[in-house]
């Protein structure tokens, strides 16, 4: 965990959140700006700052992070209509919040993303 990451301090409860769902690995709390009825932030406890930050020796977590994902889109009733996933990963893909993590966006239809 990082001292200063805001989303270490939420799952260190320091910063107080809706916990959605939590291990020794994994902690899912609702987002505060939700884009969706249903809009979850899945995170590693394990400080690492972006998608861009994974390495062999890291990599591991991500495996349990989408896991768990999945599981929690199950406990939410997501799954069976569906749901989206996102990374965003640095400034220009949108990261916000320097610890990397997973949106789970579901609830309603989610539409279709438009390329330029």
């Amino acid at each position: 965990m990082s001292d200063d990451c805001l989303f270490c301090k939420i799952a260190a409860k320091k910063i107080p959140s809706t916990v959605i769902y939590e291990d020794e690995h994994v902690f899912a709390f609702e987002d505060i700006a939700p884009q969706a009825p249903v809009h979850v932030l899945v995170i590693p406890k394990q400080h690492i700052a972006s998608l861009d930050m994974l390495t062999k020796e890291n990599s591991d977590i991500m495996g349990v992070v989408m896991e768990r994902t999945a599981h929690i889109a199950r406990l939410l009733n997501v799954n069976d209509k569906g749901y989206r996933t996102i990374i965003n990963t640095n400034s220009d893909g949108g990261q916000v919040v320097y610890h990397i993590h997973v949106h789970i966006l579901g609830g309603k239809p989610i539409g279709a993303m438009v390329s330029r």
